[in-house]
């Protein structure tokens, strides 16, 4: 992917890891669309940053991305890069029976937002020089947490969905996956401040320098999510998965 020039496009950009991969994007020399739900986010994570730029976005409504997808193009014509990171977590406890709408929540928001908003633009990427889409998954898309079953099989699904994007745009628009670890945000409650999840800054800065590598790695790996993507490889699934579960019902 090339590091500057660029006009980038990137959902669920008012916090957390969207606004520290936008803030730094941004400083690499790229204009830089911030997207999401909540507009007074927005308006702080562009604060006294030319170039920067916010719209708001509702990722659930498939009417909403269409315009949205229209509105970008109108504003931002130059626009040749896509990051869709916006997501949600629920925890759920899948022992009995209970009400879905979480869990639905979660497959609109994760797996329909982002097929979604890439078929509104994709054309229009096709169209511009050195055009790339980043899908953003997680660590858990290789061994899920149990807890969070639904969100696992979003980025499981995005996972597979990226590759297969990957192979249909070949030639065209680059496609690249960031699989992020637990990072101290908050994507659930408390998670900002739990202890062995890497820091914000550090997984940023991380991305950042895999992202300049040359040629950009398909898969964007930082160290501590190689523990849960390389675990059926290196034949320790299930062990890996009971450590995983274990470890979050003693934080939680």
């Amino acid at each position: 992917m090339k590091q500057s020039g660029n006009t980038i496009l990137i959902t669920g950009g008012g916090s957390g890891i969207g606004e520290a991969l936008a803030h730094r994007l941004h400083d690499a020399g790229n204009t830089v669309i911030v997207a999401g739900r909540r507009r007074d986010a927005l308006e702080a994570a562009i604060a006294g940053r030319a170039n920067m730029h916010a719209m708001t976005l509702d990722i659930d409504s498939a009417e909403a991305i269409e315009a949205f997808a229209a509105a970008v193009i109108a504003a931002h014509p130059s626009v040749n890069v896509l990051i869709n990171n916006a997501g949600i977590m629920r925890y759920e406890d899948l022992s009995a029976r209970r009400d879905l709408s979480d869990a639905e929540a979660t497959i609109t928001t994760n797996l329909l937002g982002p097929i979604r908003l890439t078929n509104a633009l994709v054309d229009h990427l096709k169209a511009q020089d050195d055009a790339a889409i980043v899908n953003v998954t997680s660590g858990l898309a290789f061994v899920p947490l149990v807890a969070t079953a639904t969100y696992s099989a979003t980025k499981a699904a995005i996972h597979s969905y990226t590759i297969s994007l990957r192979d249909a745009l070949a030639g065209s628009v680059e496609v690249i996956e960031l699989a992020p670890p637990a990072v101290q945000t908050d994507l659930t409650p408390g998670q900002r401040e739990r202890a062995g999840y890497q820091p914000l800054d550090d997984f940023a800065d991380e991305v950042m320098a895999l992202f300049a590598q040359s040629p950009t790695p398909k898969e964007v790996l930082v160290e501590n999510v190689k523990f849960l993507r390389n675990a059926e490889a290196e034949s320790r699934f299930d062990a890996t998965l009971a450590q995983l579960t274990a470890m979050v019902r003693v934080t939680r």
